[in-house]
C-alpha cells in the first residue's frame, strides 16, 4: 500500500484566529480528524485512505500548538473554547455546512465538546480511547491531585502543571521521550510499565523502558515522522493543553444541557490504561447515559491506548461500517 503521504495535500487553514495545517484527501461529506498527546495529523494515516476511498473528504488537523500549526504562547490558548473553535471554524472553511468529527486521546474530547458546543456544525461523532465524562463533579486535576498527589503518588497530569518543566525533559531527548511514552501505555508493554508506585515529584519518563526493537505497529519510519514534527514544534503548546483543567471545568459545567445527542461512536482498547485512570470508576458505563444515541462502545482486545495505531484494520473497519450506517434512516 502506497503511504499516505503520497496521496494527501497540506492546506494551511485560518480558523478561529490561528491557522491550522490540515492534511486532505477525498472528496464528499467532510470527516475531521484530531489527534492526541504527544501526536500529530499522522496518526491517522492507516484511516483517511480507506476512508476517503469510501466517498469522503478526509480532514486530518495539526491540533494548534503541533507541527505545522500555529502555536499561541499563552497557556489560555489552548482551552477547550479555543480548541473547539478552531474545529468548528475550520468546517466551514473546507466548505462544508457540517461535519463528522473523529478524535483519539486529547482529540476525542476535543470533538465531544465540538458536539456539545458547536452542535450545528457536527452531524456526527467518534472517540477514541477517551469516554465523554462530561465536566464532571470537580476540575479533573483537582480530583487526581486528590486521588494521587495527596498519596504522594507520581501523577503525569499534575508534573505537566509547571510551565517549562515537562518541556525540557522531552526536548532534551524527543527520540528517546516518545519512544518511552509510546511504549509505555500499549498493549504491547507489560503490566506495569507504566509505574503506578512512582512518588510525586519523579519525572514523566523516569523508569520508563526504551524498547528495542519496538513494537511493529509503529516504524522507524513512523518514529522518525513523529519526531521531526516535535523538533518543528516543541512541547509548550501540547503541554499547555493540560493547564487548562480549570477553565474548562468553568465553561462546560455552565451548559444547561451536558449531553451529546449526535450520532457517536466509542472505541477502546482492554489495556488502555486511561480507563483505569480513576479507580474504581467504569468510565464506559459511565459515558452512556451522556450520548443517548451511542452506537457501541467497543473495547478491543489487547489494545493499548493507540487505539487507530495499534490495531489499524479493525479500527477502520469499525469506522467505514459506522460511517455507513449514518447514511441509512433511523
Amino acid at each position: 500500500m502506497s503511504s499516505i503521504l503520497d496521496r494527501i495535500r497540506f492546506r494551511t487553514v485560518a480558523t478561529n484566529g490561528v491557522e491550522l495545517r490540515v492534511a486532505i484527501t477525498g472528496e464528499g461529506p467532510l470527516v475531521v480528524m484530531v489527534h492526541g498527546w504527544p501526536e500529530s495529523w499522522y496518526s491517522w494515516r492507516h484511516q483517511m485512505g480507506p476512508i476517503a476511498d469510501a466517498g469522503y473528504q478526509v480532514a486530518a488537523i495539526d491540533v494548534r500548538g503541533y507541527g505545522g500549526s500555529s502555536k499561541p504562547h499563552a497557556v489560555e490558548a489552548y482551552d477547550m473554547e479555543s480548541l473547539t473553535g478552531d474545529v468548528a471554524g475550520l468546517i466551514p472553511a473546507l466548505g462544508h455546512e457540517s461535519a463528522i468529527l473523529i478524535g483519539h486521546d486529547w482529540g476525542a474530547p476535543i470533538v465531544w465538546n465540538t458536539a456539545l458546543l458547536h452542535p450545528a456544525r457536527v452531524s456526527a461523532v467518534a472517540g477514541l480511547s477517551v469516554p465523554y465524562l462530561g465536566p464532571g463533579p470537580a476540575p479533573f486535576i483537582d480530583i487526581v491531585k486528590q486521588v494521587f498527589t495527596a498519596n504522594g503518588r507520581f501523577f503525569y497530569q499534575v508534573y505537566f502543571q509547571d510551565e517549562g518543566v515537562g518541556e525540557a525533559e522531552l526536548e532534551t531527548d524527543i527520540r528517546g521521550g516518545l519512544r518511552r511514552v509510546y511504549y509505555a501505555i500499549s498493549g504491547d508493554a507489560p503490566d506495569g510499565t507504566w509505574p503506578t508506585d512512582k512518588p510525586h515529584g519523579a519525572t514523566l519518563l523516569e523508569r520508563l523502558p526504551d524498547p528495542d526493537p519496538f513494537p511493529a505497529w509503529l516504524t522507524e519510519t513512523d518514529i522518525d515522522y513523529f519526531v521531526g514534527e516535535f523538533q518543528r514544534s516543541g512541547f509548550r503548546g501540547p503541554l499547555n493543553r493540560y493547564r487548562n483543567h480549570h477553565r474548562d471545568f468553568d465553561l462546560l459545567n455552565a451548559l444547561p444541557d451536558k449531553r451529546i445527542h449526535q450520532p457517536a461512536l466509542y472505541i477502546g482498547g482492554t489495556r488502555d490504561l486511561v480507563l483505569k485512570m480513576l479507580p474504581g470508576k467504569d468510565m464506559v458505563a459511565s459515558m452512556k447515559p451522556l450520548i443517548p444515541n451511542l452506537s457501541d462502545a467497543v473495547l478491543l482486545e489487547g489494545i493499548g491506548h493507540w487505539t487507530q495505531q495499534e490495531a489499524p484494520e479493525q479500527v477502520t473497519d469499525m469506522l467505514l461500517e459506522w460511517l455507513d450506517s449514518l447514511k441509512k434512516p433511523a
